[in-house]
């Protein structure tokens, strides 16, 4: 029986670790290697080459009700995209509210995670930490680690012949960046166009003599401000529009999100994206769109080689006199403190059971919590994660055979290993992923049932933001504050705004009372269609 765990990290897949570790009856144990909590998200000024932590302007790209902890609201008057001094302090607010801190312990670096002699039969592990210099061995029934996929950078030099023997100017990471001033006046190539790479982009922008964005994927760039001024992703990660991505074939939903994105400006004429790209992943940036239409950002193919002091691109351009070369290429994990026989068990996480479990181990007591890539926040896959894990180490939930897991790893891993540069098309859907864990922990919400027993908050559920609260309703850590949570959801996010108020005759409240009675017998209808033919792998509908 699982009584002691170790926590690898204090961040917020370490913070949700601890807390559903207590909720359970467990006692964590979280090992921090730094002063405080908040992983990436604790800004520093040094460039520690051991610690990832985020750049000094980042602000989330998804908002606070889609990304919080499931019972723990951000603030009202925060507003809805977290500058990440704010988000460290909602982190700060959660870990003081369930008392998390006093089984954290800080500047304690772990060493090594082995399996005990026993293990086969007792499941527990060796653990080495060592603090101030001395080192300790602690032995643990269950061990999760929150190392999150932020670890190591991935710098592909080899890619890009001439950058490491030719070259004359500076090359870095983007894990070194922190803000503009050392690129002030220079002409800069950022090479990689995901989230991170368009922001940096932007940001020297406004202070380089020139900044190159060299795009090697076809990209469409959406903006966090969606209909009616609302975020983004609380009007379109909806169940509704998940349903409709099941019910209509592929392509239309491609073409019909092309369509979408295209509203906004047409990516051909940018050289970002057609409908003839057979893929395309998507980046959230509002400002990326005007700097490539005043000149300031300049979009370019893959870089071909580098010479002393120029950029060789694939479509045969050469852009001369280039500074600073800046990759925006991404992180690789590596789980450097786990014994090599378990280290090698995890390749990626496609290897793992549900992206969390090494199927083959003799006992299931090692979780790797947070090492996924989704459609929508990160943090709340990786709470409902740890939910059901530590549901699993208590002895609540069940794990299926060795045999069962391996083939169901085997059936959802892509038969080729990818760059880490594509893993942005490698995205797992928000909505889909997330309810898969919750049904295998017993936390996910009914729709037929709220039909039939809370019509208004089950239409709340599926035609509005599928927000965390949801996976509260029902089940192990129910919260009694879930139902007002999710049907207030639209205050909070508009709080923070009403600093003028100005006069609106116009109320859109009783508008959306008659949508909502319009389309309470299509929803009827959809619930009991589900029923009748569920979704395969997967339901909006079942409990």
């Amino acid at each position: 029986m699982v009584q002691r765990v170790a926590v690898i990290g204090a961040g917020v897949g370490g913070l949700a670790s601890v807390k559903c570790c207590l909720d359970e009856g467990l006692e964590p144990t979280c090992f921090e290697r730094t002063e405080d909590i908040g992983g990436v998200w604790r800004y520093t000024d040094s460039n520690d080459r051991g610690r990832v932590s985020v750049y000094r302007s980042v602000i989330t790209n998804t908002s606070k009700e889609m990304s919080c902890f499931s019972d723990f609201p951000c603030p009202e008057d925060f507003p809805s995209y977290l500058p990440h001094s704010l988000l460290l302090e909602y982190f700060r607010m959660y870990a003081q509210h369930f008392d998390l801190l006093r089984h954290i312990r800080f500047k304690t670096t772990v060493l090594s995670v082995r399996k005990r002699p026993d293990f086969a039969t007792s499941g527990q592990w060796d653990v080495v930490t060592e603090t101030n210099g001395v080192q300790e061995l602690h032995i643990f029934d269950a061990v999760m680690v929150c190392t999150g996929h932020f670890q190591e950078p991935y710098l592909p030099l080899a890619s890009f012949p001439g950058i490491d023997t030719c070259f004359k100017g500076q090359y870095l990471h983007s894990r070194e960046y922190k803000d503009v001033e050392p690129f002030r006046g220079k002409r800069v190539l950022v090479v990689g166009i995901g989230n991170t790479g368009g922001d940096l982009s932007v940001e020297l922008s406004h202070v380089a003599a020139k900044v190159f964005l060299s795009a090697r994927s076809s990209t469409c760039v959406v903006s966090r401000v969606s209909d009616h001024g609302f975020p983004l992703d609380m009007v379109h990660t909806t169940r509704f529009n998940h349903f409709l991505e099941w019910l209509l074939p592929s392509a239309l939903m491609k073409r019909i999100k092309f369509r979408r994105f295209n509203s906004w400006f047409n990516h051909a004429n940018y050289g970002l994206a057609s409908t003839k790209s057979p893929n395309f992943k998507i980046i959230v940036n509002e400002e990326l769109p005007f700097c490539l239409l005043s000149g300031t950002v300049v979009l370019k193919p893959n870089v071909k080689e580098f010479t002393e002091s120029s950029a060789v691109f694939e479509d045969g351009t050469t852009e001369e006199n280039i500074d600073v070369v800046l990759f925006a290429t991404g992180y690789i994990f590596a789980f450097s403190f786990l014994e090599e026989s378990v280290r090698s068990l995890i390749d990626d996480n496609r290897s793992l059971y549900k992206r969390i479990f090494p199927p083959q181990l003799e006992k299931p007591t090692l979780a790797i919590i947070g090492l996924i890539q989704l459609t929508g926040s990160v943090m709340v896959g990786s709470e409902m994660q740890a939910r059901w894990v530590t549901g699993i180490f208590a002895g609540w939930n069940k794990l299926p055979p060795t045999s069962r897991m391996m083939a169901d790893v085997l059936k959802k891993k892509p038969p080729v290993k990818r760059n880490p540069l594509e893993r942005e098309n490698l995205k797992m859907s928000f909505i889909s992923y997330t309810d898969e864990i919750a049904s295998c922990a017993g936390v996910k919400p009914s729709m037929l049932r709220l039909l039939l027993t809370d019509p208004w908050l089950a239409l709340a559920i599926f035609f509005g933001p599928c927000t965390p609260y949801q996976y509260r309703l029902v089940g192990r850590g129910k919260w009694s504050g879930a139902r007002d949570a999710i049907l207030t959801q639209w205050q909070r996010t508009l709080k923070p705004l009403r600093t003028r108020v100005v006069d609106d005759s116009c109320n859109s409240s009783s508008g959306w009372c008659w949508m909502c009675l319009l389309v309470l017998p299509m929803a009827l209808t959809a619930g009991f269609f589900l029923s009748k033919y569920p979704m395969p792998g997967w339901s909006p509908w079942a409990g």
